[in-house]
């Protein structure tokens, strides 16, 4: 499994997108209300692609998808499909990838859950009050 790691150019080498653990056939539902993109196969594996609007695009792959062609619309919760095979970590995984207007980015920007960070304030010389009690 891997973490999303940016390229260092468009078609340089990296994981654009995120691995969920899944078994295969472990049903997949839609994180929100969305228009099919594309529902196919790329490559070797099958591959749902959701328009969210606003330029936003999420990719979910090996995912058999029930019937979904492009154009049907889909509700936060529906069921999408189920995870097939295929993938880099099949078998295991489910991959999720996110563009905005083209540009991969990491998917857990959109994840509810991810901590946000936290900045803490920088102490005389530069030390934080973490670092100073040590």
């Amino acid at each position: 499994m891997q973490a999303y790691a940016a390229p260092p150019s468009p078609y340089a080498a990296g994981h654009r997108g995120i691995d969920l653990a899944a078994a295969t056939s472990t049903v997949v539902v839609a994180p929100s209300d969305a228009t099919v993109h594309f529902a196919g196969v790329v490559v070797d594996r099958p591959v749902l692609t959701l328009d969210h609007g606003s330029g936003i695009l999420s990719s979910y792959e090996p995912l058999l998808a029930d019937g979904l062609t492009a154009g049907d619309t889909v509700t936060r919760g529906s069921p999408l499909g189920v995870v097939g095979t295929g993938a880099h970590c099949s078998n295991s995984c489910l991959h999720v990838g996110v563009r905005i207007d083209g540009d991969y980015v990491s998917p857990l920007l959109f994840f509810d859950r991810v901590p946000r960070s936290v900045l803490l304030p920088l102490r005389a010389g530069g030390s934080t009050d973490r670092q100073a009690r040590g």
